[in-house]
């Protein structure tokens, strides 16, 4: 096992804004990523994690930031992505959730997480939890003030076997108070794709998974949805294009039914 910085160490310059892609983009979608990157900026070591492990999908989302990008060029959307793994702190967790700087994640100690302090978390929530949400914030007002009439959508992936047991969805539309948009997109990927799609799997907000949703979407009604893509269908780049070729268009119809239209 390689050896975690001590949590307790010299972090207070160190502010990890997010990452905005297609910032003129004219499309009704805007696209986030919070488990975009498997990076551990170096004021956290390694949070003493095995090189096959910051790989694994403990540490982020292999693939989605691929499909996000697709997806954002088929629809003319804005992009907005975390530069940091979620094991560092969770972009889609509040601070004061367990999993937003995970001492335990699926079947792996993370030890580098496991005896943090509350200035510990605090320095965490300041140096990537803030700057994040306050990028996307903006992302957002800006949009809304231009009469664009955002749709939030997060994109994430998820593992083929969890905890041992194999999950047969591919592809989860998930919603947290309003399931107007993520019913659209279930009927257009049921009506239109070959994908085994469900609502509310493999996760739902009962799991406490739509923090993003909670907090920049619903308190402004905008449209939102997250979308979980089964991680052995988007191993590639060529499968990510492909599975953003093959969502792009589920995408553009389910929008289409949301009123109202941007300008």
């Amino acid at each position: 096992m390689t050896r975690a910085m001590h949590a307790g160490g010299n972090r207070d310059a160190a502010v990890f804004p997010p990452v905005v892609e297609n910032g003129s983009a004219r499309g009704r979608a805007v696209i986030v990523c919070e488990h975009a990157s498997n990076h551990i900026p170096a004021p956290w070591g390694d949070l003493g994690l095995t090189a096959d492990q910051r790989r694994a999908h403990i540490a982020w989302d292999p693939g989605a930031l691929g499909l996000a990008r697709g997806l954002a060029e088929r629809l003319d959307a804005v992009l907005v992505h975390a530069p940091v793994s979620r094991l560092v702190y969770d972009c889609n967790r509040a601070p004061d959730m367990a999993g937003a700087m995970p001492a335990r994640s699926e079947i792996h100690d993370i030890p580098g997480n496991a005896a943090l302090t509350p200035e510990d978390r605090a320095r965490r929530t300041a140096a990537v939890y803030i700057p994040f949400h306050d990028g996307l914030h903006a992302v957002l007002m800006d949009r809304i003030a231009r009469g664009l009439h955002p749709a939030l959508i997060t994109i994430h992936s998820f593992t083929p076997v969890y905890f041992g047991k194999p999950r047969a969805v591919e592809f989860g539309v998930i919603h947290d108070a309003d399931d107007t948009l993520p019913r659209a997109i279930l009927a257009a990927a049921r009506a239109h794709t070959p994908l085994r799609a469900q609502l509310n799997e493999p996760y739902s907000a009962r799991d406490d998974v739509t923090h993003t949703l909670r907090l920049q979407a619903t308190p402004y009604g905008l449209p939102n949805a997250m979308l979980e893509v089964r991680n052995d269908l988007i191993a590639t780049p060529e499968a990510e294009a492909a599975m953003a070729a093959t969502l792009a268009p589920v995408l553009a119809a389910a929008m289409a039914t949301l009123t109202p239209e941007p300008v």
